[in-house]
């Protein structure tokens, strides 16, 4: 995790406009807050343009108290349940929580767990009591709701700031914006400017087109256009810098949200990055966050009468499929057992496809399953050459063993990127039909995603089990 200054510093810091993350429960109205501030404070020509999803954004307010313009930097983090390690990752990258709290509703399950992920994040942060537009609204009963659950705003046994508002009208919206930015005065948030950018990836995916793409915010100094960017497992040079309207800007400095592209893996949600002059040095602080790839699949014992329903989850971006792994860990039943046999980022596959349709099996007649077995693991060493869809490798096989004609997924840092075949295996320049454990050999594969070193492939067939 960055650490995120909030201490007056030398005479090269400035004033540095606040991180803000808006949390709570999934139909208090967090979503039409954000649009609202999105809508009333982005330059009109500007917000028009918003087309695309990004998980940041800037806006301006006037500062009501010093008069002039401020930036604020919102995180647009999800709000069902299903996202509670998302939004916890949201409140430790901000310096400042709003926390949305329904007037007719009051406190619920999902507000009560946001609030623990704020104080776990030891930001401050602000109540806005939303819904005073409705007709069953009641602010007072709000109140004491929040503090029978030790959310104790001012006037009710605490000095937490609180703010009556309708997301809906915007009524009490500028008043919480001025708050947010009294909040970060007084936590005296500061940059330097001078010095290299770091700070924490917010999104990642994989888009077909443009390949990785990163949201980061930057927390601190200074991002420009040809140096490196840097994280556990993956980097990537910067060619060009799009701001979260996506236009291409020459530099960004702290507080800002941007995207860059052209990453060599898929960065982790949540890492903290920083940013190097060369790429040498980038590539060495690559190296030191380097892990391993997820354990493979192993089938769960299952009682005589029971059912195995094996699951195929993609998602378009990390932070989602994280979350949805989490929730689908924790439903349990004592004749029925839910298992990801596949998962990973980007579009549904025809290798997708092909395994739902076998594992349609298990459901219609159990006990039987349909599942893949995993026969080793090999790490790409050396790439050798490429020609249309057949790729050249070398590399060690840490685990099991290679089989010659057998399909294999490719794992890069803990994501399923693809999948491909074993065309060709050779072991000593010598064709054979399986090297086993600790042994170095060479592949020609078949795949139409491009492999890199460092890749691990893992092989598999897939067999009935009653």
């Amino acid at each position: 995790m960055v650490a995120i200054n909030t201490k007056k510093a030398d005479s090269a810091s400035n004033e540095r406009p606040p991180i803000v993350v808006i949390m709570g429960h999934v139909d208090h109205g967090k979503s039409t807050l954000l649009d609202f501030i999105r809508k009333t404070n982005i330059v009109e020509s500007e917000a028009g343009g918003i087309t695309q999803h990004i998980s940041a954004y800037e806006v301006i307010h006037k500062d009501a108290k010093k008069g002039g313009e401020k930036k604020i930097t919102f995180l647009d983090t999800p709000g069902h349940a299903a996202f509670q390690s998302m939004r916890s990752r949201g409140a430790r990258v901000a310096d400042i929580a709003v926390l949305v709290v329904s007037a007719e509703d009051g406190v619920k399950a999902q507000t009560i767990e946001a609030h623990k992920a704020i104080m776990d994040a030891k930001v401050p942060y602000i109540v806005a009591i939303n819904k005073i537009d409705k007709p069953n609204a009641n602010v007072e009963r709000t109140k004491q709701t929040l503090a029978e659950s030790e959310i104790y705003i001012e006037g009710y046994g605490g000095d937490v700031p609180f703010v009556p508002i309708s997301a809906k009208s915007g009524e009490g919206v500028s008043e919480l914006l001025d708050m947010i930015l009294l909040l970060a005065e007084i936590n005296e948030l500061v940059g330097d400017a001078s010095v290299p950018a770091e700070g924490v990836i917010i999104e990642s995916k994989m888009d077909p087109k443009r390949g990785i793409v990163a949201t980061l915010v930057i927390t601190n100094g200074t991002l420009k256009k040809g140096m490196f960017v840097a994280t556990e497992g993956a980097m990537t040079p910067v060619r060009s810098i799009e701001n979260f309207l996506g236009k291409q800007i020459d530099e960004a400095t702290f507080s800002t949200p941007i995207r860059l592209t052209g990453w060599s893996t898929l960065p982790g949600v949540g890492a903290s990055f920083m940013s190097c002059s060369d790429k040498k040095t980038a590539e060495t602080a690559v190296a030191t966050g380097e892990c391993r790839p997820k354990a493979p699949f192993v089938r769960d014992e299952l009682p005589a009468d029971g059912v195995l329903f094996p699951i195929i989850l993609r998602a378009d971006v990390a932070g989602s499929l994280e979350a949805l792994l989490d929730e689908i860990a924790k439903l349990s039943h004592e004749r029925v057992i839910l298992k990801v046999i596949q998962s990973g980022v980007g579009a549904v596959n025809e290798s997708d496809i092909k395994l739902a349709f076998g594992s349609n099996d298990p459901v219609r007649r159990a006990p039987h399953v349909e599942s893949e077995e995993i026969l080793g693991e090999f790490r790409i060493i050396r790439y050798f050459s490429q020609q249309k869809n057949l790729q050249v490798v070398g590399g060690k096989v840490t685990a099991g063993k290679m089989v010659h004609g057998a399909r294999f997924k490719i794992m890069r840092r803990d994501v399923e990127i693809g999948e491909g075949k074993i065309v060709e295996l050779q072991s000593q320049k010598i064709k054979v039909s399986e090297v086993l454990e600790g042994n170095e050999c060479g592949l020609q594969i078949e795949s139409k995603f491009t492999l890199a070193e460092r890749d691990v492939l893992i092989p598999y067939i897939v067999v009935k089990k009653q």
